[in-house]
């Protein structure tokens, strides 16, 4: 029985060292990558199982580095190799980003052109067995993969109706990308909706909720966090009224005060009770993955049937953990390490 499942794309991050822009170098560092595997991490290096269905280009050094990572990462890989077809054939994607330093933010450049995962379909895996003989306490879904092609956007679809047949609880991540949706806003605003009103756990930010699924809520980018808090709190509330099948939904709180300080927080609504993470500064080295970060922690807390409070807390702590990493994942030693992010206890345990 795995206790953690997700569809996802699998990819490499490569960033210039030392905080650096992109293209001022010749050197970077290269990661596996993708926002669901990234949520994953947190439940493997806590010792749960966990697996990543995704695609591999056939006879790529890439997609060996990308198996050997992830199962370093101690998560299981299953997915069809794929032949690249010529040199203009498929590939796996590049996420080519830097970390911004104080002042300078920092950029993200995608090349996903011949993106190998925007081919994957159900018909690439054995889903009676994945779901009614291995088994899945959890399946997770990101928006970002959902909304990387029709084929992909099909198969969360089937995915989602077969987990939800077998009893496996469905988390659905927003993740709303503007270039992803253009021109395909009809398409995706249905299988959106289709897999929130199937799922159990549904968590994004201002504008995921607001453009994913059309739920009015506050301004983008707002400068005072705190002030929006309440804001943030209404839109939940349709959000529930909207979907009632979904038993828990979350959202970050996020203010960027500069590259290398934030304001964090979280706000989660289970059960019928509020639960706030209130916003504090963190000191971030590498912002990207905080989100996933934070819903790996919120999604383990579920797993080991923690009540609300104990959630968002451990979420968050693993959230403002991911920004310290230079890999875009959280990757916790225990339990302890976590809830001592949460207490604010940096000190040396020797």
């Amino acid at each position: 029985m795995y206790d953690l499942i997700t569809a996802t794309s699998m990819g490499v991050r490569i960033t210039p060292p030392d905080r650096q822009p992109v293209g001022t170098g010749n050197a970077y560092v290269m990661y596996s990558t993708s926002a669901e595997s990234n949520v994953l991490n947190v439940s493997a290096s806590l010792g749960l199982k966990t697996k990543a269905l995704t695609a591999f280009v056939k006879g790529s050094p890439i997609a060996a580095f990308i198996r050997r990572d992830l199962a370093r990462r101690g998560i299981q890989s299953e997915g069809p190799e794929i032949d690249q077809g010529g040199p203009w054939g498929h590939r796996h994607q590049f996420n080519i980003a830097d970390s911004g330093f104080g002042p300078r933010g920092p950029r993200v450049y995608n090349d996903r052109a011949g993106e190998v995962g925007r081919l994957l379909s159900a018909t690439h895996f054995d889903l009676d067995r994945i779901f009614g003989q291995d088994g899945a306490r959890m399946i997770h879904f990101s928006g970002l993969f959902a909304a990387l092609s029709p084929e992909t956007a099909e198969f969360c679809l089937i995915l989602a109706e077969k987990a939800k047949a077998q009893g496996t609880r469905i988390s659905f991540d927003l993740n709303f990308r503007a270039s992803f949706w253009k021109d395909r806003e009809k398409e995706l605003r249905e299988a959106f909706h289709r897999i929130a009103s199937v799922s159990d756990v549904l968590i994004g930010n201002e504008e995921d909720y607001q453009l994913a699924l059309g739920i009015e809520g506050p301004r983008a980018g707002g400068q005072d966090i705190h002030a929006q808090t309440e804001e943030f709190k209404d839109m939940i509330v349709e959000a529930a009224k909207a979907y009632p099948g979904v038993q828990v939904f979350a959202t970050t709180l996020r203010e960027a005060l500069n590259a290398n300080e934030h304001m964090w927080g979280a706000i989660l609504y289970m059960e019928g009770q509020w639960h706030l993470a209130q916003p504090r500064k963190i000191q971030v080295l590498d912002r990207i993955g905080g989100g996933d970060g934070f819903v790996g922690g919120l999604l383990y807390g579920l797993l080991k049937g923690w009540d609300g409070q104990r959630c968002v807390q451990f979420g968050w702590a693993t959230g403002a953990m991911a920004v310290t990493m230079l890999e875009d994942y959280a990757s916790p030693a225990d339990e302890q390490q976590v809830w001592s992010i949460w207490q604010g206890n940096a000190r040396v345990l020797r």
